[in-house]
């Protein structure tokens, strides 16, 4: 078989609608996919962690990259999420997403447990050596094992299905030095962040793309970045950068992770449902206090069609106008005792 392409721009690791009763809500789930390809998407990276694989069973998991491979009928490439509990499984994922036709799988390193470096590289040897598909290595060192430089470089070198790194650390210095270990012998080899707050920097330290959660929300605008990054167009990569932290910011430190982003996916006029994380009523109030401003973020961006109750949509400075008119009225009545 003819040696594909190596990954490169923005994958999107989607989030999955649920209906009320915390299903896959599959006709919107479709509708949310065909929505990031028309607005500029490279790829698609079902069962990542803003795509909460964690909280869906083996069979969901599977079910969620058979709906997507078939919704995206060829059009990008998905890289699929095929993180299991243990290496069995794992390997049981990789062949059978392999079937389906995704380009690449992504497997986080061990969690749970914390494993030393050399039992990193065992994990991912052992997958190296079974694996039909293509792999992708997921460094997420807050929530995994760490994958360290040495580690990367060794299985690089030893396994020709290992063909890059997603990391999720942040670390520009740390990325440095993994393109500078491994790009001399694979020059082939992708390497990805999951860190939104510094795309350009990552880009301009030689990162091929990202998966990005921020483009499950404004995929318009994170293509319009990495246009502008690859056409050299640096104040205009900067000005969206700046507007692209700003909506990570906000959508990640101010709520449990990713509840804000599920907020955020219903402002642009999908029904997400509710999660299947249980919320308190703070958090909830939480939630609902964000959406004024993450509007006028989105607003800054230009991504002016957002949506209010019911599914429909308006321009974003109407919807701060009206989120401020909700905000008076709920104060008032507090002050009368009302509420």
């Amino acid at each position: 078989m003819a040696k594909q392409g190596k990954l490169s721009g923005i994958f999107t690791p989607n989030m999955v609608p649920l209906d009320n009763q915390g299903q896959i809500n599959e006709a919107e789930f479709r509708r949310y996919i065909d929505w990031l390809i028309a607005s500029g998407v490279h790829g698609l990276y079902p069962n990542g962690s803003t795509g909460e694989f964690i909280r869906f069973s083996r069979e969901e998991r599977r079910r969620i990259i058979e709906i997507v491979t078939d919704q995206v009928g060829g059009r990008v490439p998905v890289l699929a999420g095929a993180a299991e509990a243990n290496v069995k499984e794992t390997i049981g994922a990789c062949e059978y997403y392999h079937e389906l036709g995704v380009r690449a799988v992504a497997i986080v390193s061990p969690f749970y447990y914390n494993l030393s470096p050399d039992n990193v590289y065992a994990y991912f040897k052992e997958i190296g050596r079974n694996t039909p598909v293509d792999v992708t290595l997921y460094n997420i060192p807050m929530f995994a094992s760490p994958i360290d430089v040495p580690t990367v470089q060794r299985l690089s070198e030893e396994c020709e299905k290992i063909v890059a790194i997603k990391d999720s650390s942040g670390d520009v210095a740390n990325m440095i030095r993994m393109i500078d270990a491994v790009r001399p012998n694979r020059p082939e080899f992708s390497f990805l962040t999951g860190w939104d707050p510094c795309l350009v920097s990552m880009f301009a330290i030689g990162c091929d793309g990202g998966t990005n959660a921020v483009s499950g929300v404004v995929p318009s605008v994170t293509r319009k970045l990495y246009d502008a990054v690859m056409a050299g167009r640096n104040e205009e990569a900067r000005r969206i950068q700046y507007l692209v932290c700003r909506l990570f910011d906000v959508l990640v430190y101010s709520a449990d992770f990713p509840e804000a982003f599920r907020m955020a996916v219903e402002l642009r006029g999908f029904n997400m449902g509710p999660g299947r994380q249980p919320l308190s009523e703070e958090h909830k109030s939480k939630l609902i206090g964000l959406k004024a401003e993450t509007r006028r973020i989105l607003g800054e961006m230009g991504e002016t069609n957002v949506a209010v109750a019911g599914g429909s949509l308006l321009a974003a400075s109407d919807a701060d106008q009206v989120g401020q008119i909700v905000q008076d009225v709920v104060a008032a009545l507090k002050q009368q005792g009302v509420i």
